[in-house]
């Protein structure tokens, strides 16, 4: 059996840019504002830099098929440079990439960076009729809000739940995010919304009200990894390591057989079991969690696919405020992709960012104490056909 990569690889530093309509920003400076605040926080230059990856998913008008955007807009030395995407887990898979390079010993110091122009793209209007069996069951009910609202309805199916009950659990998810979002200075959305205006919010695709549903965000994210030796002389200290990332990918088996429900993520629990197993700890030991919340039934149900709530108690866990930021094991501590943006290219890095964030002691008015190990979860696609990417990170 593989060793993995657990405390194989630490991150030098991170940025991120501000999340939100930023029409006044081009794709190339959104990764800018996001990789000089990692290169000043690392303290390296750019040309100890060995190789990059950049996470794009959705915005090939601004960035195009390549990695030389980035590569250009750093002004970086002649090095390797690759572009990644894997739907609202290319973050995560530029992390991967930069990581594994490391681990394996190819490079000394990686660059990971995600970036996205939804704003420009207009990406979230009307859906679009695809091409090919496999891209028309990607999206079978039309558009996003549609398919999670399927999930939903499976879910309270399979446990027995009252409706009523489930929309105010969800209702309690997105409150909580806006709670957060408001203290996270670099956020989209960071006003507090009562829980009367959330539950009264004209209906998008029933039960999903408007606040149930994510926005469009412009923004980027950067990390820079390194060996643990390296980091320590280089000055480091107060050492954020990387304990796992897995991926997991649907293979047809949600589509094809009747064993599945639709109301879980498959993948995302095959994932975060191979993580947990990889980082050697179980899911009682994180402390913080930044999950995929692109519909608030999506973290209601991903609390139980990682392993946080039991079968069918996720909703009850919610309303108790396990979750909340004075909960046993908060999530969505900056506000999510709610609140804080979902810019799809650099979500998996904007989650990584804020782990970070708090297991250095930096995350101010929001700051959470006794952290050890934080998690990050993206879940690219719909429930039927997706990709799931778990990564844990915590002190070495």
């Amino acid at each position: 059996m593989a060793s993995g990569i657990k405390d194989k690889v630490v991150i030098l530093g991170m940025g991120c840019s501000r999340f939100g309509e930023r029409w006044d920003m081009a794709s190339d400076m959104l990764m800018v504002e996001a990789v000089e605040e990692a290169l000043a926080d690392a303290g390296i230059r750019r040309d100890q830099i060995g190789a990059a990856w950049l996470g794009s998913a959705l915005d090939d008008v601004n960035v195009g098929n390549s990695a030389i955007p980035l590569a250009t807009a750093l002004r970086l030395p002649p090095i390797p440079v690759t572009r990644v995407e894997n739907m609202c887990a290319t973050g995560t898979e530029a992390l991967r990439a930069a990581v594994y390079a490391v681990a394996a010993g190819a490079e000394d110091v990686a660059l990971a960076v995600g970036v996205e122009k939804l704003k420009d793209t207009g990406f979230g209007g009307l859906p679009i009729r695809t091409k090919g069996s496999v891209n028309d069951l990607w999206m079978p009910y039309g558009s996003a809000p549609g398919t999670f609202a399927q999930l939903a309805g499976a879910y309270a199916a399979r446990h027995g739940l009252n409706g009523a009950d489930l929309k105010r659990a969800m209702a309690h998810v997105s409150w909580k995010s806006h709670q957060n979002g408001a203290l996270a200075e670099k956020a989209h959305l960071r006003k507090p919304v009562d829980m009367d205006t959330i539950l009264k919010a004209p209906m998008v695709a029933d039960p999903l009200g408007l606040f149930d549903c994510c926005g469009v965000s412009d923004g980027a994210a950067a990390a820079i990894v390194c060996t643990p030796d390296m980091a320590r002389a280089l000055g480091a200290s107060d050492l954020v390591a990387v304990k796992s990332v897995q991926v997991c990918a649907s293979n047809g088996w949600e589509l094809q057989y009747g064993e599945w429900d639709g109301s879980y993520m498959r993948n995302t629990r095959i994932a975060a079991a191979r993580a947990y197993d990889e980082a050697g700890i179980t899911a009682a030991d994180i402390g913080l969690s930044e999950v995929h919340d692109c519909f608030s039934i999506t973290e209601l149900v991903t609390m139980e696919d990682l392993g946080f709530s039991n079968e069918g108690r996720a909703l009850f866990d919610v309303l108790d405020g396990r979750y909340d930021r004075a909960g046993a094991q908060p999530s969505q501590i900056d506000g999510g992709l709610k609140c804080f943006g979902h810019p799809v290219g650099a979500s998996g890095l904007r989650m990584a960012y804020e782990v970070y964030t708090q297991l250095k002691g930096r995350a101010g008015a929001r700051q959470l104490g006794n952290l050890e190990f934080g998690l990050t979860h993206n879940l690219g696609g719909q429930p039927s056909n997706s990709v799931a990417a778990v990564s844990i990170l915590g002190r070495l």
